[in-house]
């Protein structure tokens, strides 16, 4: 089996961690932070405003099953990209910030196009998710891994209507 590795911001990564952990093709995911210059943040340290880092999801995926423009089509379902530091609509911030995390100049490429795309068809030039290049990343603590399937709560903002 193929594996490929996604990272994308979009509000509270409990909801987003759910959602996506149901697309096909997806074997794995990860709660975390990254986009900030702390290292081994801590939760309260990266809602407290205080580590530039983004709530975000690691997604490993398997190219062969689904494609990393199919994952960023879902990325883009799951919020507001106008938004860029409240696109679940509920939490606000810059640890809740918009985001896509790219590992690779195709990727980065990828999601360009799609912006550029849905900037032109859907959002009128206002999207304000940010694009950079993926950094060190830091695994969010156990308790929020898989947040919503081991309690019942926290799916946020996240549509779980079929996909």
């Amino acid at each position: 089996m193929k594996r490929d590795e996604a990272i994308f911001a979009a509000g509270c990564f409990w909801g987003v961690q759910y959602y996506f952990d149901q697309v096909p093709g997806v074997t794995s995911t990860e709660a975390g932070y990254t986009g900030g210059l702390a290292d081994n943040p801590t939760y309260w340290e990266v809602v407290g405003h205080g580590t530039g880092h983004a709530e975000a999801l690691k997604i490993e995926f398997d190219p062969d099953k689904v494609s990393y423009q199919t994952l960023l089509k879902h990325f883009f379902r799951i919020q507001d990209p106008t938004a860029r530091y409240r696109p679940d609509g509920i939490n606000e911030g810059d640890n809740y910030r918009s985001a896509i995390f790219y590992t690779n100049d195709e990727q980065k490429k990828t999601a360009q196009a799609l912006v550029d795309k849905l900037n032109k068809e859907k959002y009128g030039g206002k999207i304000a998710t940010e694009i950079t290049k993926a950094g060190k990343w830091w695994p969010a603590e156990e308790y929020h891994q898989e947040f919503t399937k081991k309690t019942g709560r926290g799916a946020c903002h996240v549509d779980y209507s079929p996909i």
